[in-house]
């Protein structure tokens, strides 16, 4: 889970900040003004920023950072690349309303809209027909967008091919963690990820995918339950062009319950991965959506659409694969146990490895 909070009160260079949080592992964004001073510029920022950093981590995050001392808190600068895109990307998705509103944006930061009696979904709310039928539309109107961005298919794999090869060097003292972290290599994880790569053959469109579609960042406004446009996609970082893979990962998220207070900070309910109905379901809401030809289709044709659309779900597997390599890395980065989050996506991969016979 990563989370984004930007600071732009302080007069101080090294206060503006846009921070890109990972568990208690953070990244901070600086000044690229040519004349920060000499702290901005070094790979750590001062002490003041530090502490205010983790000071909004424990307000703002839930489950192990209540408990988290402040001694284990990391903190490391990125480059201006990845904040420069976001915020060319959060314009445009705010112009077309599919975002926050954008009310302002200076060198310390942005001024985003605040909205009123909203909430964040749960878990069991996204198999709720109306809700999930909503998260296709909103969806497929994501997918339609052209954004001045490389459009080759590049992001999943390539920075899964980049996980896998830090995964390949990681090195563990802690005994749990090891001895973990065999069983994973155990499972021969760079022939796996041979394997996935045949999925860059499965007929999918390359459209422009939020990569991290699921509860909590979905945004429910407070209106009543029989209004449509309801919620509202937040929360960009990853966004890129890609194969179908939201779709498959968005149904994975039905899984996973983020919102724990205990350890190990999720919950995995595998039977709640959606039934091959409700996952036509949100297809056809998501066609319906995407085009506009689709309900003058006769039945049969729109059948064919769908199952076509279906094929994208394998997708899932490159889901439970992605975040679990993910979170193999941020057990080596953090003292929270990442590994069992880890443990359980590779556990969900092969076990829909072996339902689909691939």
């Amino acid at each position: 889970m990563k989370t984004k909070f930007i600071n732009g009160v302080s007069s101080s260079p090294s206060m503006s900040l846009g921070l890109l949080v990972t568990e208690n592992a953070l990244q901070v964004q600086p000044d690229t003004e040519e004349d920060c001073d000499e702290l901005v510029c070094s790979d750590q920022p001062d002490p003041d920023t530090r502490r205010r950093a983790y000071l909004w981590c424990r307000e703002f995050l839930h489950g192990a950072w209540k408990s988290l001392a402040e001694d284990l808190f990391q903190i490391t600068i990125i480059g201006a690349e990845a904040m420069v895109l976001e915020s060319v990307m959060f314009a445009i998705l705010a112009e077309r309303e599919l975002g926050p509103k954008l009310y302002g944006i200076f060198p310390q930061g942005r001024l985003e809209q605040y909205v009123p009696q909203s909430r964040k979904l749960d878990t069991c709310e996204l198999s709720d027909s109306s809700i999930s039928a909503e998260v296709a539309q909103k969806m497929a109107r994501f997918h339609g967008m052209r954004m001045p961005f490389n459009k080759e298919p590049k992001w999943l794999f390539g920075t899964m091919d980049r996980y896998l090869s830090q995964v390949m060097r990681l090195n563990f003292t802690r005994e749990s963690q090891l001895r973990r972290f065999n069983r994973l290599l155990s499972y021969d994880l760079p022939q796996e990820m041979e394997m996935l790569s045949l999925l860059k053959s499965t007929p999918s469109p390359v459209v422009f995918c939020h990569n991290d579609c699921q509860e909590n960042i979905l945004l429910l406004k407070g209106r009543q339950s029989s209004d449509r446009h309801r919620l509202m996609l937040i929360d960009f970082e990853y966004s890129s062009y890609n194969y179908g893979f939201d779709v498959g990962n968005h149904f994975c998220e039905w899984m996973y319950d983020y919102n724990c207070d205990e350890f190990p900070f999720f919950k995995v309910s595998a039977q709640n991965y959606p039934s091959k109905a409700q996952q036509l379901h949100f297809i056809e809401s998501y066609l319906r959506e995407s085009d506009q030809g689709f309900d003058g289709l006769s039945t049969e044709d729109q059948m064919k659409l769908k199952e076509e659309m279906y094929v994208e779900v394998n997708f899932s597997l490159a889901s439970h694969f992605f975040w679990g390599l993910w979170s193999i890395i941020q057990a080596q980065l953090s003292t929270i146990k990442f590994g069992e989050y880890a443990q359980a996506r590779f556990d969900a991969y092969f076990q829909q490895k072996k339902t689909w016979a691939v």
